[in-house]
C-alpha cells in the first residue's frame, strides 16, 4: 500500500467529464469538479436522479468527454462500460465501486483496453444515499484507493493515471495504491464486516420492547449507526466480496460461541472486553495518522439559542481545536451537556478560559 503525494497540479488535466451515476458519490463528485471549472456530464437510468444531480451540478450535454467516471453498482458496470466505450472510445475511464477485483474482470472480458481503465474506491459515504445527500467536501481528508495495475499486471495509462490522482487530490482526498485482492481483504475487515455486524445488532431490536428502546442512550446509537445503510447497495457489495468476508464472519461466529459458552459456565469475560480494547486501540486516528488518547471537557449548557456558537467561538478564542462533540439533552430539560474531545494541553488551556469566563465546566477526564 502506498499513499501518493505529489504537489496537485493548479490546473484541471482535463476539462469534460462524464458522470455515469447520480447516487451521492457520482453527484458529490461532480459537484467538486463543477466547483473547480470542470464541464460534467451527469447522467443516470432513474430520470429523477438524473435530473435532480444535473440541476445541482449545473450539467452539460458533452458529445466527447475526456474522461468518464462510473459511479454505479458493480453488477452493472459492464454494461455501462460497454455503451460508454461505444458512444466515445476516446474517453479514459474510472470506477468508484467498494470492490476491486471483480470490475477489472469485468474490463479484462470487455471492449476497452485494460489500461484505459483505472479503478478506485474513495473511502467516504453517508448513511443516507442519493443525489439530495451529496455534498462536494465529502471526500475531505479521506482516503482514497487506486489500482495502479489491470489484473494482467499491465500498468494503468500514465495520462489517465495523472487524471485520476489530480482528481483524489484535488477533491481533498488522500490517494493510496493497493493491488485489487488487497483491497478487497482490507475493505472486508474494516467496512463490510462491521456494515454485517451493526445491522445484525440493530436487527435485534425490532422484536424488543419499545419501553426498553425509551432507555437508548449513545452506546446503542454509535454502534448501529451504519444500520440505516441502503439495503440493495449492501446486499451486492456483501455478495461480491463474499470470499473475503465470510472467513472474519466464520471467525466471529467462533468467538460469539465462545462468550457464550463463558457466561454459560459464570467464567470471566475480561478477556474478551480486553481483547477488544486493544482492537479498538489499533484504529488510526485522524487523516489515518497514530491513535490519539483525547481528554474530555464536559461544560453544562442552558437550554437557549445560540449556546453551542459561543462555546465554539470560546475555543476560537483560545486556538484550541476541537476533535469531536457530543451532545446530551432531553425535551423539557433546563440544561444539556457538550462533552468537547480535546488534546490534553488544549483541554485544560479551555477549562481555565471557560471558568474564568463564567462558563459551567466540570473536571475533565
Amino acid at each position: 500500500m502506498t499513499e501518493y503525494s505529489q504537489a496537485q497540479p493548479a490546473q484541471p488535466p482535463f476539462q469534460r467529464v462524464r458522470i455515469v451515476g447520480s447516487g451521492l458519490i457520482g453527484t458529490s463528485i461532480g459537484l467538486a469538479l463543477a466547483a473547480l471549472g470542470v464541464k460534467v456530464d451527469m447522467r443516470d437510468i432513474d430520470t429523477r436522479a438524473q435530473l435532480l444531480a444535473r440541476d445541482l451540478v449545473k450539467s452539460q450535454d458533452l458529445v466527447d468527454p475526456q474522461l468518464t467516471i462510473l459511479a454505479i453498482p458493480g453488477s452493472a458496470l459492464a454494461e455501462a462500460l460497454k455503451s460508454e466505450f461505444l458512444l466515445n472510445s476516446g474517453s479514459k475511464f474510472i470506477d468508484i465501486g467498494s470492490v476491486k477485483t471483480k470490475p477489472l474482470l469485468d474490463v479484462s472480458r470487455s471492449l476497452t483496453p485494460a489500461s484505459n481503465f483505472l479503478a478506485t474506491h474513495p473511502m467516504a459515504g453517508r448513511e443516507v444515499g442519493g443525489a439530495e445527500s451529496a455534498r462536494a467536501d465529502l471526500f475531505e481528508s479521506r482516503t482514497w484507493v487506486y489500482i495502479p495495475k489491470a489484473l494482467s499486471g499491465e500498468p494503468v495509462d500514465p495520462e489517465l493515471l495523472a487524471y485520476g490522482l489530480w482528481m483524489i487530490k484535488a477533491l481533498g482526498g488522500i490517494a493510496v495504491a493497493m493491488g485489487a485482492d488487497e483491497h478487497d481483504r482490507a475493505v472486508a475487515l474494516i467496512s463490510h464486516l462491521p456494515q454485517a455486524v451493526a445491522s445484525l445488532l440493530a436487527s435485534q431490536l425490532v422484536a424488543g420492547e419499545r419501553s426498553a428502546l425509551e432507555l437508548s442512550g449513545a452506546g446503542l446509537r454509535d454502534t448501529t449507526r451504519i444500520a440505516s445503510s441502503d439495503p440493495t447497495l449492501w446486499d451486492e457489495i456483501l455478495s461480491t466480496n463474499a470470499d473475503q468476508i465470510v472467513p472474519l464472519l466464520i471467525n466471529l461466529q467462533n468467538d460469539l460461541g465462545t462468550l457464550i459458552t463463558s457466561l454459560k459456565n459464570g467464567a470471566s469475560i475480561a478477556s474478551f472486553i480486553e481483547k477488544g480494547n486493544q482492537g479498538r486501540a489499533l484504529i488510526p486516528g485522524k487523516h489515518g495518522g497514530a491513535a490519539r488518547e483525547y481528554t474530555y471537557l464536559p461544560v453544562v449548557i442552558e437550554d437557549k439559542p445560540g449556546q453551542l456558537a459561543a462555546l465554539v467561538g470560546e475555543c476560537a478564542a483560545v486556538n484550541v481545536n476541537i476533535e469531536d462533540l457530543t451532545i446530551e439533552h432531553s425535551p423539557g430539560q433546563f440544561t444539556g451537556l457538550i462533552t468537547l474531545a480535546l488534546s490534553k494541553s488544549d483541554a485544560q488551556l479551555l477549562s481555565d478560559h471557560l471558568i474564568g469566563s463564567g462558563w459551567n465546566v466540570h473536571a475533565p477526564r
